[in-house]
């Protein structure tokens, strides 16, 4: 069975699209020998991302077993995780810890 999107962590809480999405479908997600089923319940463009299960405001972002960001939202599960819901803790010179 072909994939739709893809997670490479068992910590990851997002997935990558790998094609365009569309709501409503079952977006096939393989983790090793694992695949999942995630219904989406927005369009997910393709290279986007989608939470694989519900993400809580202020929780961490995690993609390829890295954190990339912090919900700024709640995300429930199929849903798009991006700017609208998600800011970004790299490369921010406000979050550096002062020595």
């Amino acid at each position: 069975m072909a994939i739709d999107a893809i997670v490479l962590s068992d910590t990851d809480n997002v997935a990558t699209a790998v094609q365009d999405l569309k709501a409503g479908q079952e977006a096939s997600v393989r983790l090793g020998l694992t695949l999942t089923q995630v219904v989406l319940r927005q369009d997910i463009a393709y290279g986007h991302k989608f939470a694989v299960r519900p993400i809580r405001l202020g929780d961490d972002i995690l993609k390829y077993g890295e954190v990339i960001g912090r919900a700024t939202a709640d995300i429930p599960s199929g849903c798009h995780a991006h700017v609208q819901n998600i800011e970004s803790l790299r490369g921010r010179g406000d979050l550096q810890k002062e020595d």
